[in-house]
Formats: C-alpha cells, structure tokens, sequence
C-alpha cells in the first residue's frame, strides 16, 4: 500500500473562524471603555478642585505641607549725576520659621532669636507660635525678621540648629544700605523696620523704587522639601534706579564744610546749595544738622528732613539783588544813579535804618549794593509801584515752590501787592516783610547770574514721576526770563563790588584769580513763641562766579548764629570754600578779564 508523507502545514481548522478574528476588535472596544472610564474619574476630580470648593482642596494641600515663600524684588539705587550710589540694595537675609516645627520649642527658641538679632522677645515668640486659627489648617511660614545682615542672620539660625532645633531658616532679602551715611541723608530719606519708604526720595519715588515682589510655592514632607513634589514661582519685578543731579564729591564737602560752621557759630542750623548756572541742576544741597541715614531712628525728627526746602525765614539784604536789578529792567535806575542817603529815613511812625551808623552820605546805586544800605535802597524802590516790585518778585519764583519732587517744601510768603503799605514795600525791598526758603532764593540769584532768565532747579537727572503723579526732572525744568541780559549784567557788575577790598561787605568771599559777584544778607527773624523780632538773625551770602561767565551759583545761609556773625564774616567763608571747590574740580579756568570798577560814591 502506498504511504503518502504528511505535509510539513497544516491547514487551520475553518471551524468557528469568525468568533476568533472578532478578538482583536473586542480588545479594542473594552481598552476605550477603561480610558473613558478613567477620564471621567479625572474629570469629576477637576471639577472638585476648581468648580464646587477649591479653597477646601487648597487648604487640604497645605495641611499636607505646601510652603508659600515670597521671593523679594531688589530695591533700586538712588546714583549721584556720576552713577555713584547714594542708596543701593546689599545681600541680606530674612529669618523665618515653620511654626509646625517651632511651637513645641518656642521659648527656647526665641531666647536664642532675641538675644542674636536684639530683638523684642515675645515678637518673636509671637512668629514662633503663629497658627492660622482654630479650625484651619497649620502655618507653615511666619517672618522672625527681615531684612537683616548676612553674617548676623547666618550665626543666629546656626545657633537655633546647634541647640538642637529646627524649623528656624533664611531667605535672600536685600538690606538698604547708604554708603556715604549722612552725604545726602536729608535728601535721600530712609525705610523703616519693615522696609517701607518714610522720608525724602525714597518715599517720594517708592513706586519706581520697590519693584514688586515674587513668591514660591513647593511641597515639604518630614520637613524636607518633596524633590517632586508641587513647585511654582514667580519670579520678582526688580525696582529701577534713579539718578540725581548732585556730585557726591560736592555734596560731601559743601556738608562738611556747613557743619564746621554752624558748629563754630553755634548756629541753629545752616543750608547750603550749589546749583549748575547754564542747567539749573542742583549739585550740592547740603542741611545741617544732619544724620546716618542707616541709623535713622537715633536722630531727632526735626534733622531728617531738609531744612533748606522746609524752613522759612526772611532773607535780609540778599534780596536787594532782586529788588535793583528789577528797577534797571524797568529802566528807572542805572549802576552810576545817584542817590543822597540820610542817616535815618522815617515812615509814618517807624524809622529805617542802615546797620551802619552814619551821616548824609552819597552813593551811586552800586554802592547801595556795595554797602548793602538799606535806606538807600528803599528811596531807589520808590519808582516802583507795589504791582510792579511785586511782579518781579513774582517772576523771580518768590512765593512758589520749586517742585523738584520732595515732600516738604515750602511756598514762603510774598504778601499782595493790595495789602502793602509804604512801610510793607520800603521793608520788602530789602528783605523783610516775607518769607523764602533757601532754595527760593538760590533760584532766583541763579536767574540773575544766567542772564536774567530762571531756570526751574532739577534735583533728578533726566525725568522721573512722584508717587502722586507729578514728572519732575531736569528733562522737563521749565525756563522764562525775568529781567534783561543787559539788567542782568548790570547786576552782577554791583555785585562784584560786594568782595571788592575797600570797598564791599564781604571782601573774605573773593576768590584769588577769579571774578567773583556776590551779596551779603543779615535779616532779624521772628520768634516761634512771640511771633516777633527776637533779636535772632538769618545771615546768609549768594553768589556766582566767574562773573563775567558764570559757571556756578551758591547760596549759604546760616540761622541764627550765637557768636554775633554776619553775611559776609559767617556765610561768606562757606561761599567761598565751595565755590573754590567746584571751580577747581571742574577745571574752570581763571577769569581773564579784570573784575568790574564802579564808582560807590559822588
């Protein structure tokens, strides 16, 4: 019988073939009924989180230890005209605590905290033990301190560690710090414990200053931080500087130099202030007293702001510049007028006097500024109206604030010309009867030395916006004129016969190689509790030099001096120091030209 091989295949069974293709597709089908099934769990999840109680689940999640930490934007610097910082944002660390970990510790720790960083200990016990309440979940991040010196934030959390504990750490958290400490404090102002702008710049411009803080957020398990666990942050807006118009060279020596002086004279307090002719910017605006603006809580209130914007006074014969350089605008005088001036001058029931005893004596105009003669000033001003002495004075900025952008200034007191009496103007015109401000009246010289046009003095270098919105800065100062080039020249001519030797009231104020203008001013100030002439005196000097083409203007007034001073023996020497300074740092070169010879009597 023949045997057949069997194939080396066999052929697959036809029987139910059907149901065995079908299962890939069944697989198929329960594989997308799991996933629908999972996305609807995840689904109504999502809608529990974020539709019926996300503040449920976020309080959940922090029971379970999510750690919210704010990550501080860094302060910007306050620069002089030169970049060199005046305020600036140094490392620092603030000092926290998770109270979960530190309440059963509190005391103990606390102890440690308050005796390391000097502060109050139930503050910090307080931090310790902080809780969000009875019923809501635990806190887990309290403030200890802020704002505190790496080395001192470092040795104290260290400390909290070697006793045994934890739950005490730090953070990075810029401390504001002034290099020059007092150079420019009554300007720059300073920021309180808890890092909040309370005086001058600081406060003024907070909004372009602070930047805006970020914050993280993570997870901690066994207080560790969980390596996967949630994370998210915000990164911080970081604050924008601001540049001033002062030289920090100059500001320093104009300050020093006001302090020997008040001090010597046991002043009540002096300004001085030193202003760019051409600009108007503002490159020493120096107050004392003063004090360190890193430790401002050690000076009285009253030395922390700026005298020189704040304090009123009437300025004397300063404003005798003002008063003849008006009536040559108006064509009614000349230098070379001349004017017989008696040994008294009655008004009504009052008498004017010179601070000088003398006879008839005859002097030209410029020798009424030479001599500084009160008398002979007020039979000039009679040519004048109210109204028309009043407009100048006006437009020489007396009665309006400057607005350089700090808090504090004053507008002074230019009365009406409606309300003056013969007296009023006879007194005004060489300085009492009103009220200025130091930087009032070194603006308004300024204009006389800049050609007769006033320049809106600017303490901020380019342009920048206060916190109530108003744009200050020399990019926007404001000019108009106030008297003629031709007055003007006039003017500082009879102003250089003030430091000519023989001849004026303050021969120390000259400079050597240097034409110098320039005037005294002695003016009887007003009691606060009287409110009368207490036999106290403002004495002051204002200046510009080279005359001829002036590059810098300074004004120094000093309030009430003990040792019997005057404008020129007391504020002239500061004049003349600064001056020589700034003529010297910014390589003015000397006069080459003779000063001016106008004849001081006929």
């Amino acid at each position: 019988m023949n045997q057949r091989s069997r194939p080396a295949v066999r052929p697959r069974a036809t029987t139910g073939s059907r149901t065995l293709r079908g299962a890939p597709e069944m697989r198929l089908r329960v594989g997308l009924i799991v996933i629908a099934m999972v996305l609807s769990v995840f689904g109504v999840r999502l809608v529990q989180l974020q539709g019926l109680d996300p503040k449920a689940y976020a309080a959940r999640a922090d029971a379970a230890g999510l750690v919210k930490l704010p990550l501080p934007a860094t302060r910007g610097e306050i620069t002089d005209r030169n970049g060199v910082p005046l305020a600036e944002s140094v490392s620092g660390l603030m000092i926290f605590a998770d109270p979960q970990r530190t309440r059963p510790n509190a005391e103990k720790i606390a102890r440690i905290l308050a005796n390391r960083l000097e502060l109050d200990y139930f503050d910090v016990l307080d931090a310790l033990r902080k809780s969000n309440g009875a019923g809501k979940p635990d806190l887990r991040f309290a403030y200890v301190a802020r704002r505190v010196p790496e080395a001192t934030a470092l040795a104290a959390v260290a400390a909290v560690k070697k006793a045994g504990f934890q739950g005490v750490d730090t953070r990075p958290d810029p401390v504001r710090f002034y290099p020059a400490k007092d150079v420019g404090a009554n300007l720059l102002g300073f920021l309180g414990a808890d890092g909040k702008p309370l005086a001058g710049l600081e406060m003024m411009f907070e909004k372009q200053l602070a930047g805006k803080d970020g914050s993280e957020s993570y997870e901690v398990g066994g207080g560790n931080r969980i390596p996967l666990g949630e994370n998210t942050e915000v990164k911080p807006v970081n604050g924008k500087d601001l540049t001033l118009t002062i030289d920090r060279d100059v500001q320093f020596y104009a300050q020093r130099v006001l302090r020997t002086t008040v001090q010597n004279s046991r002043a009540e307090s002096g300004a001085a202030i030193a202003i760019d002719t051409k600009t108007g910017d503002i490159l020493a605006l120096a107050d004392y007293p003063s004090y360190d603006a890193n430790d401002a809580g050690a000076a009285p209130k009253a030395d922390r702001g700026s005298r020189a914007l704040s304090n009123v006074y009437e300025p004397g014969s300063v404003e005798k510049v003002l008063t003849t350089s008006a009536l040559i605008d108006a064509g009614k005088v000349t230098p070379r007028t001349r004017i017989r001036v008696p040994a008294n001058l009655p008004i009504g029931s009052d008498v004017i006097n010179d601070y000088f005893e003398h006879s008839l004596i005859k002097l030209t105009l410029a020798g009424v500024i030479a001599k500084s003669s009160n008398i002979g000033t007020v039979l000039a001003t009679r040519q004048f109206k109210p109204e028309q002495l009043w407009g100048y004075l006006d437009k020489f900025g007396l009665g309006h604030r400057a607005g350089i952008g700090l808090a504090g200034e004053t507008r002074g007191l230019l009365p009406k010309p409606a309300d003056w009496t013969e007296l009023t103007q006879a007194t005004i015109s060489f300085g009492q009867g009103l009220s200025v401000n130091a930087l009032q009246m070194a603006t308004a010289i300024n204009a006389v030395a800049n050609g007769g046009e006033l320049i809106s003095p600017s303490l901020i270098k380019g342009r920048a916006t206060t916190g109530s919105g108003v744009e200050v800065g020399s990019d926007v100062a404001t000019r108009h004129r106030v008297i003629s080039p031709q007055a003007a020249s006039a003017a500082a001519k009879m102003m250089e016969m003030v430091v000519t030797q023989g001849a004026g009231t303050a021969p120390g104020a000259g400079i050597p190689g240097y034409r110098v203008a320039g005037k005294t001013g002695t003016a009887q100030q007003v009691g606060k509790t009287c409110k009368c002439y207490d036999g106290s005196l403002a004495v002051s000097f204002a200046g510009f030099a080279p005359a001829d083409d002036p590059r810098f203007t300074v004004y120094v007034v000093i309030q009430k001096p003990k040792n019997g001073g005057s404008g020129g023996g007391t504020a002239g020497p500061v004049f003349r120091k600064v001056m020589s300074y700034l003529l010297q740092k910014y390589a003015v070169p000397p006069t080459n030209t003779p000063p001016a010879a106008l004849p001081v009597e006929w």
